[in-house]
Parts: C-alpha cells; sequence; structure tokens
C-alpha cells in the first residue's frame, strides 16, 4: 500500500482537509506527489520557478497522480556579499533541507519532484532528497542568459575593484551591474549553482541532459514534466535515491566535477549530501580522482564561455562521453536505467541535435567549449587538497585559478581575523607581493563559513598581486573565484587550529604539486621542522578560545553544532 493511503488510515481528519484545499474526492485514492520548490522573488535563480512547478503539476496530473505544491526559499548569495548577511547562506542550506523533510515527513507524501537552482538550494534538496529516501527527482532550475559581449555576474567583482581603484568611473560599473543578469536562472558561469545543478545529473538523480539549460528555453518546460511523469513511474518501481546514489555515483559525480573544474564549495556539499546516505566522501577522494581526471571545460570562472554554453554544446552528457572510460556505467538512475544505458539513448536521440543549433547560431564549435580528453585544457582536474602543520585535516585551492608563480613558494604571514580588515588593507595597498594574506575566524564555527569573494576580487584584479599574493583562511570562497586562494583550513580558528597561531610575518610554504601547507619560519627566518612544532606548541599554549560571535537566533545553533569544513559543514 501506498504511504498516503496508509496514513489516510490514521490520520481521518486527512481527506476533510484535503478537500477543504482544492483536492477532488477522486483525488484521495491516487499517488500523491509532493512538488517542492525554492520558487520565490529572492533572486533570478528562485523567480522563475513557478512556471516550471506548474509544469511538473501537470505532468503528474496528466498520468494519473495529485501533486501539491510546497515552498521554502533560499537567500542569494550575491545579494549577501558585502555585509553580514553572508554569515547566514551555508547555514541556510541546513535549514532548508530541514525544511523539506518537515512538509514531507509532515504530510502523506509517495515521491517527490524538487526543484531548485542556486548554491544552498540545491545542495538542500539533495539533502533532504538524501535523507528522505522516498522516490524522487531533482528538476535543476537552469542558468541565465550572458548580458552583452558576454558580461556575467562574476565579473561585477572584479570592475567594483577596479572602480575602488579609481580605474573605471562610476558609470561603467553601473552599467556592468545593470546588464550582468538579464534574464531568470543561476549565474551564467560554473560557479557553485551551475555546479550543483551538473552534480545533480551526475548523481543520476535528475533527469539526463537537464542541467544547465538556458532558462529561457522551452526545453526547461518540457524537462519540469518529464520529472512530474517521472515521479509516478518511481513510485510504481520504488525506485529510491539511496539505489541511485551510492558511492560509485558520488565517484561519476566527483570525476565530472574534475572535468569541469566545478566549485570548491562542492567540496562541502558533497559530503554532506553523501552523509545524508551513510557515505562518508573523505577530501583525499577529491584529490585522487581530480589527479586522473582532465579538465577539459572551457567556461568561466576559469574558462572563457559564458555558462549557457555549457548545455548548447552537449552539457553533462557531452563530458561524460569525453571521460566515459573511468565512469561506472552500471549505476541506476532516475530514469530506472543504468547511466550507460542512459547514454546510449541519449546519442539515438535528437538530444545533440537540439542543444548545438544554438551553437551554430553563435559561431561557435562544440570542441571550443568542451575539449577532448586528448586534447584538454589541463591534464589534471582543478582541486587539490593541501596537509600540512597549518592545515592538518586539509585544506582546499582550486590550483587551475592559481598563478604558476604561487604552486611553490614561500610567502610572509599578514593575518587578519576578519574579511573586513583584510579587505580594506588590500585596497589601501598595504598588502605586498610576497605576502600570504591570512582571515581566519570564519569557519563554520567562527562566523557561519562565509565566503571571501570581495578579497579575493581585489587581489585577482590586482595584475601584480595576482601572481605574488596568496589568500589563505578557515573560510570559504565564491564558486566565481579566481586567483591563489586556498579555504577550508581545517581544523578551523575558532577550534585552536593552526591557523589561529599564525603570526604575522611567519614563512608560510605553499607546495600545491607536492599538496603541501606549511608554517616554515618565525619572523621571517626559516627555522627547523621542530623548532616550528615548539613554536607553534608555545603558542597553543598562550591561546585564548574566543567568546561566541552569535548567542542567539540560528546562527548560534549553527555555529555550536557545525562539522569541519573537511567533512562538509553540516551539522551533527
Amino acid at each position: 500500500m501506498l504511504r498516503s493511503q496508509e496514513l489516510r488510515e490514521k490520520a481521518p481528519e486527512l481527506d476533510s482537509l484535503r478537500l477543504g484545499s482544492g483536492w477532488k474526492i477522486e483525488d484521495l485514492e491516487k499517488p500523491q506527489i509532493i512538488v517542492e520548490s525554492s520558487f520565490g522573488h529572492s533572486h533570478p535563480g528562485s523567480a522563475h520557478l513557478d512556471v516550471l512547478v506548474e509544469e511538473a503539476f501537470q505532468g503528474v496530473t496528466e498520468k494519473g497522480g495529485k501533486a501539491a505544491k510546497y515552498f521554502v526559499t533560499d537567500i542569494c548569495d550575491g545579494e549577501s556579499q558585502g555585509h553580514d548577511g553572508m554569515n547566514y547562506s551555508l547555514l541556510s542550506r541546513e535549514m532548508m533541507a530541514n525544511m523539506i523533510e518537515i512538509h514531507v515527513q509532515a504530510t502523506p507524501f509517495d515521491a517527490g519532484v524538487f526543484m531548485a537552482s542556486c548554491d544552498k538550494s540545491m545542495p538542500a534538496h539533495l539533502m533532504a532528497i538524501a535523507r528522505l529516501d522516498m522516490p524522487a527527482v531533482l528538476v535543476p532550475g537552469g542558468i541565465m542568459n550572458a548580458g552583452p559581449d558576454m558580461l556575467t555576474l562574476e565579473q561585477i567583482g572584479k570592475y567594483y575593484a577596479q572602480h575602488e581603484k579609481g580605474e573605471i568611473t562610476k558609470e561603467e560599473l553601473t552599467y556592468y551591474k545593470h546588464n550582468a543578469c538579464p534574464s531568470c536562472g543561476a549565474c551564467s558561469f560554473m560557479g557553485t549553482a551551475s555546479t550543483m545543478q551538473v552534480m545533480a545529473e551526475a548523481l543520476g538523480i535528475a533527469l539526463p541532459g537537464t542541467a544547465l539549460i538556458p532558462a529561457t528555453l522551452d526545453e526547461l518546460r518540457i524537462a519540469a514534466r518529464r520529472a512530474g511523469e517521472y515521479a509516478l513511474k518511481l513510485v510504481e518501481k520504488n525506485i529510491k535515491p539511496s539505489e541511485i546514489m551510492t558511492k560509485k555515483a558520488f565517484e561519476n559525480a566527483i570525476m565530472v566535477h574534475a572535468a569541469i573544474a566545478g566549485s570548491s564549495n562542492s567540496l562541502l556539499h558533497i559530503p554532506a549530501i553523501a552523509h545524508e546516505l551513510g557515505i562518508e566522501i573523505e577530501p583525499k577522494l577529491f584529490d585522487e580522482i581530480h589527479r586522473e581526471i582532465p579538465y577539459i571545460l572551457n567556461i568561466r570562472p576559469s574558462g572563457f564561455y559564458p555558462g549557457a554554453y555549457f548545455w548548447y554544446a552537449g552539457g553533462v552528457p557531452a563530458i561524460m562521453e569525453e571521460i566515459k572510460e573511468f565512469l561506472h556505467l552500471d549505476v541506476l538512475t532516475v530514469t530506472g536505467k543504468t547511466l550507460g544505458e542512459n547514454l546510449q539513448e541519449l546519442k539515438q536521440s535528437d538530444y545533440y541535435e537540439r542543444s548545438s543549433k544554438f551553437l551554430e547560431a553563435l559561431g561557435v564549435k562544440k570542441e571550443d567549449v568542451i575539449k577532448t580528453k586528448e586534447n584538454p585544457i589541463q591534464a589534471q582536474g582543478a582541486i587539490a587538497i593541501l596537509k600540512g602543520n597549518l592545515a592538518p585535516e586539509g585544506a582546499v585551492v582550486k590550483h587551475s585559478a592559481v598563478s604558476k608563480k604561487l604552486r611553490q613558494v614561500v610567502l610572509k604571514a599578514k593575518v587578519f581575523d576578519c574579511e573586513e580588515d583584510a579587505l580594506n588593507a588590500v585596497l589601501k595597498r598595504v598588502v605586498n607581493p610576497g605576502d600570504a594574506v591570512f582571515i581566519r575566524y570564519e569557519g563554520p564555527k567562527g562566523s557561519g563559513m562565509p565566503e571571501m569573494f570581495y578579497t579575493t576580487e581585489a587581489i585577482a584584479s590586482d595584475s601584480e598581486l595576482i601572481e605574488s599574493v596568496a589568500l589563505i583562511t578557515d573560510g570559504r570562497f565564491s564558486g566565481a573565484t579566481r586567483g591563489p586562494a586556498i579555504g577550508h583550513v581545517s581544523p578551523e580558528a575558532s577550534e585552536g587550529g593552526p591557523i589561529a597561531l599564525v603570526e604575522e610575518g611567519d614563512l608560510i610554504k605553499i607546495d600545491i604539486p607536492a599538496r603541501k601547507l606549511d608554517v616554515i619560519g618565525v619572523n621571517g627566518e626559516e627555522r627547523s621542522v621542530e623548532e616550528i612544532e615548539e613554536a607553534l606548541k608555545v603558542r597553543k599554549e598562550k591561546w585564548v578560545k574566543p567568546q561566541p560571535k552569535y548567542t542567539k537566533g540560528v546562527l548560534s545553533i549553527y555555529t555550536k553544532r557545525a562539522t569541519s569544513p573537511m567533512k562538509g559543514g553540516y551539522m551533527e
């Protein structure tokens, strides 16, 4: 018996309340499907989802089910930048997943169609799908178009920094701001929003070819309607997320992540999603896979083209075809078929012809956007996990964006206990070539783990600093981050990790090929390993744990309960 029918027998008021909500008597006997989305007028990634919700609703209805619309709106990292609102960003992932759980568990449903587009709503929905383990299909909410001259939102940080330094006029900055988001959808680059849409498809929980469809295309509405139809198939076959999102599926997703130079924030989200299924994804798995899989996607911020060109070039299936020899093709997907079967069916359909016609109109070839594994952009993926006496549990760097001059280098520490002070120092040119800029007490337990976006952009937009300065933090970075940024340093400063013990003038050795991050000197002078170990021990004995930054509200809960960045920053 369906769960909805079992609970009808236990809750006699249920039928009355649903009839009062507009249901018909015959609807009560049908499979009941929740259509959960992050729709809201919060930002372009969610403002259009009501249209897709209606399509999925009709897809369920036409195939004999009864759909119900539920909403839990997300916040926008872009709108949270530059103020303390950013501290709520990672936390919002947890709260959204919790609310979706409440919606499903408190009310009888047999399956779900879940829709989201952006940075925290995508992983939140995936975490909830994993936690609930109810038949489910996820609809990625698509991507926005680029503006004039391929203008995209991640460029605004660069233009802002240039304006602050007097390099462009206020009028120029205003023009860029007013034209960077010409439509709804996720921001048009391979940031966290786009990466997590890709990850949903790579995990097999979204229908093939549906990640990053431009939000202005009819194809996205068609995909949403198909998802509604598939939800009923999943009920019939009783296929659950735990059968789809297996360890092999996560390995596939990480392989795709390497090939697309995905956002470093995925190293927070993928382990958190896997945790809901009882699967442990260790940081070293990312490093091992990224060493093996070539980086082949020429999409911003690491590449040249706007994000919409990704789907035009064939999207996730085209990436998978290039790295097919590495993938687990036998994994089950939301179609009820294996990944290998899905890829074969797409080649026999008109999928690639439908998407490529948009590239042809732009005068761009598929190979311009998705390189071959024989001729990659980079022989290895973009992510490296660094360890050493500065990061015993690890740290994350997107080394594809790091100058070769900084991949093996010794720098001098310049220490800040919040991002605002670091940004001010960069803009006022207090930071000099050869500095390692530390921003600490910005991890999950420190302040909620905000992005260090403006500081990274200030460094990256300076032609001298981008090749001579590194930013090291226990916070995280925007998926749009460019330049020498090392984040997620663990243990974090608020837990007394070594990053809390670094002092002005310490010598910091970065060795990306060797995956090392170490303090190797004090007061500008190199010391032995034993001397450094003793110096850090003495400093740790003098270190005083700071008082909690938040003593009430949801951030006080999160900063008490959050795990290490290298575990995923989820709440225990």
